[in-house]
């Protein structure tokens, strides 16, 4: 059974359950005109808390696998972006009351090509409007050219204590494939330097699976990595994402991806070197020695609340300021110049937001939950569902069942 079968069946279960299913014919809105006892009983408790996810737009150049919010630009206007970063954080620590942000993540697009003042005014900004713990992590994603590597001291002095460094790959050939902007002796340098001056908060990202790639490559690149890199690592399958260009020169026949096999056996194999080199794995893509796991990530991943500040910038909180009762999922507005234009006239560029009901937001803690190797615990389970344990939801499920057999005997 595949996963996507695997979740349907958990949906099923979900909104099968009779507690939840006649929780499911009662709107948010309906919940919000009444809120007796019980009805607030269904729902998790209020956090003052969340993590802030900041999305700097802009890169020198477009990568030929990537189809994230990105765009290219020379000429950015840093000041309106500065003031629009911090005006629209306001306006979100506003509307979700929260109080303390738990960790904060600057990512792209390009990161380290904004001004460290731009990240000192954001940090500033929540020193000013919530508490920040002088220990909570602030990550901020590198890109490693020369130029990335030069400003990383000045981001430290700005607040940053963790640096995520997209390597991708230490094989010059690919990262021309790849349409990167730096080759392996500067990622080298890179990780180097940030390890001087960040020891133990250095992550670095890989792609396996790449074009033309083989098993004995990767292992041998891994090695290379292994023996300078710090103590996290992200590993990611390369996705083919349509529109891309890396996606048109495949499908045109010009460039050959790894079979199935072949790119199983890459990551079994990563597995295998990491573990033996120390690192232990806490979710899918990524592993961590001596206790230097993202918190972050660990935030999603048991589906915190979080803030979405940017362009394009994805969040999940419940906005108690506007009177409500259930979290929603919000979208920013994605091109830099709209963006910009709404956060000026309304406070924020906040496109798409969708409140979710009970059943979907336990869907996401048992997606997000399955991500990592501590599964969901059943004390993490009833802060979200306090009426019906997982073991009542699931236990029952012939084809849960099945899954547990088939995963005990292979």
């Amino acid at each position: 059974m595949s996963l996507a079968a695997a979740l349907a069946v958990v949906r099923r279960r979900l909104l099968g359950f009779v507690q939840f299913r006649a929780l499911s014919e009662v709107t948010c809105r309906e919940i919000r005109s009444s809120p007796g006892d019980d009805d607030r009983a269904t729902y998790p408790p209020h956090s003052e808390e969340a993590s802030l996810y900041v999305h700097w737009p802009y890169c020198l150049r477009r990568c030929s696998y990537c189809n994230f919010n990105k765009y290219i630009s020379r000429a950015v206007n840093h000041n309106a972006m500065d003031a629009c970063l911090q005006r629209e954080l306001e306006t979100l620590l506003r509307v979700s009351q929260v109080s303390r942000i738990n960790s904060v993540f600057f990512g792209g697009g390009t990161p380290s090509l904004a001004p460290p003042s731009t990240i000192a005014a954001v940090l500033e900004t929540v020193a000013k409007h919530a508490a920040l713990q002088g220990d909570a992590e602030v990550t901020l994603e590198v890109n490693p050219t020369p130029i990335g590597m030069a400003k990383l001291a000045d981001f430290l002095h700005a607040g940053v204590n963790r640096f995520s460094i997209g390597v991708q790959a230490l094989n010059d050939e690919d990262l021309r494939v790849l349409g990167r902007d730096h080759n392996s002796q500067h990622a080298l340098h890179t990780v180097d330097e940030a390890r001087q001056l960040c020891p133990g908060r250095v992550s670095v990202d890989v792609i396996f699976g790449r074009p033309g790639q083989t098993l004995a490559c990767w292992e041998k690149e891994l090695e290379e990595l292994l023996l300078v890199c710090d103590d996290h690592v992200s590993l990611y399958q390369l996705t083919l994402e349509r529109g891309t260009q890396l996606f048109k020169q495949v499908q045109a026949g010009q460039l050959s991806m790894p079979g199935d096999d072949v790119i199983a056996g890459m990551y079994e194999s990563a597995r295998r070197i990491l573990q033996e080199r120390g690192f232990l794995q806490y979710e899918v893509s990524n592993f961590a020695r001596k206790g230097a796991v993202s918190s972050h990530n660990l935030g999603y991943w048991r589906a915190g609340q979080y803030l979405g500040v940017g362009p394009g910038a994805h969040g999940r909180f419940v906005p108690q300021g506007e009177g409500r009762l259930c979290r929603e999922a919000r979208t920013q507005t994605l091109e830099p110049d709209v963006w910009m234009r709404e956060v000026q006239r309304w406070g924020h560029g906040t496109r798409r937001r969708v409140e979710l009901s009970h059943t979907e937001l336990l869907e996401e803690v048992l997606v997000m939950g399955l991500r990592m190797t501590e599964g969901i615990s059943h004390q993490h389970w009833r802060q979200f569902s306090p009426r019906a344990e997982l073991q009542q939801v699931l236990g029952e499920s012939a084809e849960v069942l099945e899954l547990q057999e088939r995963a005990c005997s292979s």
